[in-house]
């Protein structure tokens, strides 16, 4: 009897699988996507549509090196020179193919302001990983940092680090994420990324960025509804 006991308490100490690309998490009218979109998911997009992305034609991304910096070959494909993975968050883009691509999948852009409440405000009604109903939290994990993908050399493959507030991931770190929100040549970005500390994951640290800007640490994720 105690072995089967004993598997039962494993599996449920264990951690969850990774998320997969494509699934949709709903909050009330809007749905987002569960994780960042990935090189995978980016790649079925160009083979339907023929893009060829601002950083390809620039001949590369941008890197912060002291400076911003023009990477050759660093491109949605190939990140950091060489070929990504498939599940690896797609980057080098700019506002406009961030758009492109989700109107392509069927959604948008997130607005802030419910891109700001699925990140840090509990809403399901059975929420997962201790998270309460109704709760904000001051990061996108919880009440502390633990888990986000920060102050590192590289972003992580989408879905594979810490499950967060609403079951999403990666809202905080990992890479900035475009949002809808525009303010002339500039658009909002949110989550912060690899490169910098927690304190740009949380909400107040939400930056403008120049909407034709693509760089290593940008990415996106789509919402679904009105």
């Amino acid at each position: 009897m105690l072995r089967p006991i004993l598997a039962v308490l494993l599996l449920a100490l264990a951690p969850p699988a990774a998320a997969q690309p494509g699934e949709r998490v709903p909050l009330g009218p809007v749905a987002l996507d569960r994780t960042e979109v990935t090189i995978g998911q980016f790649q079925a997009f160009v083979a339907a549509t023929g893009l060829v992305t601002a950083a390809e034609r620039a001949g590369g991304g941008q890197e912060f090196s002291g400076g911003w910096v023009r990477r050759p070959g660093w491109t949605w494909q190939s990140p950091q020179g060489a070929p990504g993975a498939p599940g690896e968050p797609a980057v080098h883009l700019t506002w406009e193919e961030a758009r492109a691509y989700c109107a392509w999948a069927g959604g948008r852009l997130p607005r802030f302001e419910e891109w700001r409440a699925a990140a840090y405000t509990e809403q399901r009604a059975a929420p997962t990983d201790g998270f309460e109903r109704g709760r904000t939290y001051a990061y996108p994990v919880g009440d502390d940092p633990a888990g986000m993908n920060t102050n590192r050399r590289h972003h992580l493959p989408a879905g594979t680090t810490r499950r967060g507030v609403n079951g999403l991931y990666d809202m905080g770190a990992n890479v900035w994420e475009w949002l809808a929100d525009r303010r002339g040549e500039e658009a909002l970005t949110a989550g912060g990324s690899w490169w910098y500390g927690p304190a740009q994951a949380r909400a107040e640290g939400a930056q403008w960025k120049p909407a034709g800007f693509a760089a290593l640490y940008i990415g996106l994720r789509c919402a679904y509804g009105p």
